[in-house]
């Protein structure tokens, strides 16, 4: 039996294909929970008498809470490996999801979708510290990439329950079957090995003379989160975290409220604005699959520069330029695909990160920077409602077109991490 890491071999095994398959559908399940109350924000609203702006905050809760998840998953996954966290973080989500359907007000509505987001926060750190932890460094990227995939999956599961089935069976019962994601932990828990990285890095810490010292000072999971600012991680973390923030404002300013925007300022009907958020999934799933080669063969940098204009220019033409391009059904369709193709730089996430932080941290920073910067979106949906009174919700939506030039701009700050080996 060979004493290699799995990111050692020279190809990906069946077991590589294993772990990333069930941490996709974690991943996908993960996006599916968490998009799907956009989808049903109108029959919500007649039944619980919510406004916009209540139903914002409601939005705005949800993503604040990733943010908690995201540093608590990410410390225990440091601390407890990435196999056990998966699971928890996938129950989380799915039992708060669950729990929605019961909602009788805003505050218990609001309080159901924050255990929602717990989990949801956790669940995409995990997954991606786990996958980009066993696949070989030459082909990390791709694999970093499909993984991502699963958010367009999710986002059109979403779309086909909440946008299309919604009518049939009623917004509560749409929450009711999203338990059924739960059932992942039982293969996870049969089928999957701990992170080899993960165990490696666990049974040196134990021997060497780190671990002492660590122990001396109460060898607390905290640590790791606070070891984030230090003076030796302290810049490179902000500046992953000032790069996630753009990123993740260049996404919640497009997705919170398109739907909407289809439904209430271009008069669509809701399953027509389903089709149409289909179309911009397509475009996100090769856009996902897609970078991941870019980001292999050019480098990590070039790829979310190129995939961030891609986006920023979509997202101009189907807000400001709507009129002017909406006369050719065909142009304006072309430019909702361009959108989800340039969200593709969000595969470059996992892998980026994993090369950037050693294993003690990796999982607690990852989780850290991508969740605190869906954290910050808490305020996009009042924002984007606040600016629509005025302008529209085309004029909210098209300021997500400036945070993706910003994201393609500051990745530079980062070095190029293509090749890296990962460090223990």
């Amino acid at each position: 039996m060979s004493n290699k890491l799995l990111n050692e071999y020279d190809r990906p095994t069946g077991l590589h294909f294993k772990i990333l398959l069930m941490s996709w559908a974690g991943w996908l399940f993960d996006f599916y929970d968490l998009i799907l109350f956009s989808f049903l924000l109108i029959p919500i609203s007649k039944e619980l008498h919510l406004s916009n702006i209540e139903l914002s905050w409601v939005l705005g809760s949800s993503l604040a809470a990733t943010a908690i998840g995201g540093i608590i998953f990410g410390i225990l996954s440091d601390k407890f490996g990435r196999k056990n966290v998966l699971q928890w973080t996938i129950l989380t989500y799915s039992i708060g999801t669950f729990l929605c359907g019961v909602s009788s007000s805003i505050w218990i509505l609001l309080l159901f979708r924050v255990i929602t987001g717990l989990g949801v926060g956790g669940e995409w750190a995990t997954g991606q510290t786990y996958v980009g932890e066993i696949f070989p460094a030459k082909v990390r990227g791709r694999y970093g990439a499909f993984m991502q995939t699963g958010a367009p999956f999710g986002i059109v599961l979403a779309t086909l329950i909440g946008g299309m089935l919604e009518q049939h069976i009623g917004w509560r019962v749409c929450f009711f079957i999203s338990i059924l994601p739960a059932l992942l932990v039982v293969f996870i828990r049969k089928k999957l090995p701990e992170s080899d990285v993960w165990a490696e890095r666990k049974r040196i810490s134990l021997t060497d003379a780190d671990a002492a010292v660590s122990n001396h000072k109460g060898n607390s999971a905290l640590n790791s989160f606070l070891l984030l600012f230090s003076n030796e991680y302290r810049k490179l973390f902000l500046k992953c975290l000032i790069l996630a923030v753009f990123d993740m404002s260049a996404y919640w300013f497009t997705y919170t409220w398109l739907p909407a925007y289809l439904h209430e300022q271009r008069q669509f009907t809701i399953v027509k604005s389903a089709w149409w958020m289909l179309i911009t999934q397509a475009g996100a799933l090769i856009g996902y699959l897609t970078f991941g080669f870019f980001a292999d063969r050019l480098g990590r940098r070039p790829a979310y520069s190129i995939y961030s204009v891609m986006m920023a220019v979509g997202l101009i033409m189907i807000t400001l330029l709507w009129e002017t391009v909406a006369i050719y059904p065909p142009l304006i369709l072309s430019f909702m695909f361009l959108v989800g193709l340039g969200t593709g730089m969000f595969s470059g996430y996992g892998p980026l990160f994993s090369e950037l932080f050693p294993t003690k941290i990796r999982n607690t920073a990852m989780g850290s920077a991508f969740n605190l910067a869906r954290g910050v979106q808490f305020f996009t949906p009042v924002i984007i409602a606040t600016i629509a009174l005025d302008y529209g919700l085309s004029g909210g939506i098209s300021l997500a077109a400036l945070f993706a030039v910003l994201t393609g701009v500051w990745v530079w700050v980062l070095p190029e991490t293509k090749g890296t080996k990962i460090v223990i």
